[in-house]
């Protein structure tokens, strides 16, 4: 049975002096390292979620949990329907207990397509992505129309902003960018046999996935403006080609960080949304919403080489994108602590200096917060559940289930 997430009445995270310390007395009996995922702040992100949903369904990217438990928890919320994997195998895994998922990115996985093509539930659960015939091609090549089940594909939208002075900005996704090549492409996989267009998706990075707080992104928070008007636009005008081809079950847009701007689209039915669910690092450059750090995790310290310097066990679990300080954890308890400049965050030590780490003792320990979302559940077995002042179970992580999809 999924734990429940009920809206909190109190935001106990908004006092980072009660609140690391609490979560270090719950997790005492507990050695590092290890991760951490508060119920209260899990469920607050829940719910803030779908406040700023207004009312449209969110579908869980999966790859900014990694957690069956957590993904079962918010599932059972209404609000939130269906989930939006990262790869065909670990879709497949997933649609064993979950009778709608998506797969966010193309896939050409050849065992796992012979696995869906060969089982008639399993395809009737799993939705592939597609940008390209050349992605039919390769199905068709591992399983013959004739036997196989029909397979139900999405198509997607490339929803980056194309600017004359700024030229693309957003994620290199799809190839199908105006609205005629969208319609053309779903013309032509409804005549292909085998396959059944059922949904269309637009992920716009640039609105979702950038921060703009502050006067410094001003610029920024512009860009955002004015790409979520050009995109309603011409997603609007392609999705209303598209449904007159094919009878469209869904159409998917959106991120954590654009909830608002895609619910004012009144061509998305529903918003792909995850990483909001922990509240990782990386939201907390976002002017309109700041969740709750609903994750993190716990390192030893293990030596002082100066009285000025504590060294931790580990730590240097690096965030995807661009390289740069950014993508660093942070450590975020005692207060105060940062990075040697030349050393930062390694993979078997991490030392950190300021007034709080002439403190730290041989054996302490020290909290981090990760950039990213689901990619910390790749460096742990599983997560304490902290309910209040107490550890209320383990769940295990993706990598604590054996799998390593990506």
């Amino acid at each position: 049975m999924p734990f429940p997430l009920v809206s909190p009445s109190e935001r106990p995270w908004r006092a980072p002096a009660e609140w690391w310390p609490r979560l270090a007395a719950a997790t005492g009996g507990v050695e590092p390292p290890y991760g951490v995922i508060s119920v209260e702040a899990l469920a607050a992100n829940a719910h803030d979620m779908l406040a700023r949903a207004q009312g449209t369904p969110i579908r869980v990217a999966s790859k900014s949990v990694r957690v069956r438990g957590v993904l079962d928890a918010v599932l059972a919320l209404p609000g939130y329907r269906g989930i939006l994997a990262y790869t065909l195998p670990e879709a497949l895994w997933l649609a064993e207990t979950h009778d709608d998922v998506v797969v966010g990115y193309p896939s050409v996985d050849r065992l796992a397509i012979a696995q869906l093509a060969a089982d008639e539930q399993l395809a009737s659960r799993v939705t592939l992505m597609v940008d390209s015939l050349a992605h039919l091609d390769l199905v068709d090549s591992i399983a013959p129309t004739s036997q196989r089940a029909e397979i139900r594909v999405c198509l997607e939208l490339d929803s980056s902003y194309r600017n004359p002075v700024l030229g693309h900005v957003g994620v290199r996704r799809s190839p199908v960018y105006e609205v005629a090549e969208a319609a053309s492409l779903a013309a032509a996989i409804v005549k292909r046999p085998g396959f059944r267009l059922v949904g269309m998706m637009g992920y716009e990075a640039q609105i979702a996935g950038v921060g703009n707080q502050g006067l410094s992104k001003v610029a920024i928070r512009a860009m955002q403006k004015a790409s979520a008007a050009e995109l309603r636009e011409r997603r609007g005008a392609a999705v209303a080609e598209v449904r007159k081809i094919a009878d469209l079950e869904f159409v998917n847009g959106g991120g954590t960080g654009s909830l608002e701007s895609t619910h004012a689209d009144d061509s998305v039915t529903e918003i792909a949304a995850g990483s909001g669910l922990f509240g990782p690092l990386l939201f907390d450059g976002y002017a309109h919403f700041q969740p709750a750090p609903a994750a993190s995790f716990a390192m030893s310290v293990v030596r002082r080489p100066t009285a000025e310097i504590a060294t931790v066990l580990g730590g240097g679990w690096i965030a995807s994108g661009p390289p740069g300080q950014g993508r660093l954890p942070r450590p975020v308890w005692p207060e105060g602590l940062g990075y040697l400049p030349r050393e930062e965050a390694g993979e078997v030590q991490s030392p950190v200096q300021g007034a709080a780490a002439r403190d730290l003792k041989i054996g302490d320990r020290v909290f981090f917060r990760h950039v990213k979302a689901g990619e910390l559940s790749e460096h742990l077995n599983e997560f304490l559940l902290v309910e209040g002042d107490r550890i209320l179970d383990r769940i295990p992580t993706y990598r604590g289930e054996g799998k390593a999809f990506l």
